[in-house]
């Protein structure tokens, strides 16, 4: 694990990040807060493209909770079944459609602690939720900001809960929103997990990273 960068260190990382591209976009399609959450809920274990190839038929007939649940779970199940663990997304899709409709009026909660009582969303899917509908700045660590953060020092932290915390804590506050729409994007196509591009990579003379590639 990497000593945390320092301020002005950050501060440089995520001005070249914003330079590179300043609005960076998550890749899940979709066409609401509702598709949102599906998609996030069904991305668990899966690809962003494996996500949407199932999901843009399933969005065309059920962009809602009502009409999700009016395909019912065996018709879901059709839609998705070239995702991993379909059946169990499934049955939480379907579960979470009925509590939308039934406790919150068919719309999608604003609140972390609401979003994380939907069966199926965690705190990472509550984050996406949060930071790409609600334009909240907070931060979702998957497995690949785990590991940016932690192998560059933009982030060091045992656990993705800790990791989540340094960058609400070192990230500087201009930069929060879409902070980790920029480290998921560098460690999907850069900072990858077994040979990172440091050649093509942004911030290599300020990374951490004692093993850079050529």
């Amino acid at each position: 694990m990497a000593k945390q960068l320092d301020y002005l260190t950050m501060k440089e990382i995520f001005r070249r990040f914003h330079e590179a591209e300043a609005e960076p976009k998550g890749e899940l399609e979709h066409v609401n807060a509702f598709t949102l959450v599906v998609a996030v809920a069904l991305s668990a274990q899966a690809t962003d493209a494996g996500v949407n190839k199932a999901t843009r038929s399933l969005f065309k007939v059920a962009d809602t909770p009502e009409k999700m649940l009016a395909l019912g779970e065996e018709g879901l199940t059709g839609h998705i079944k070239t995702i991993g663990l379909f059946r169990q997304k499934a049955k939480n899709v379907i579960k979470l459609s009925r509590i939308l409709v039934e406790e919150y009026g068919g719309e999608v909660p604003s609140s972390r602690a609401a979003l994380q009582s939907l069966p199926g969303v965690g705190r990472k899917t509550a984050n996406v939720v949060l930071n790409m509908w609600f334009h909240q700045p907070a931060q979702a660590v998957d497995t690949h900001i785990f590991r940016v953060g932690n192998r560059s020092g933009i982030a060091p932290g045992k656990d993705v809960e800790t990791v989540e915390r340094a960058i609400e804590d070192n990230v500087p506050a201009e930069y929060q929103q879409h902070a980790h729409h920029w480290l998921i994007l560098h460690g999907r196509y850069i900072c990858v997990a077994r040979k990172p591009k440091c050649g093509a990579c942004l911030i290599r003379d300020l990374c951490s990273y004692e093993e850079k590639t050529l």
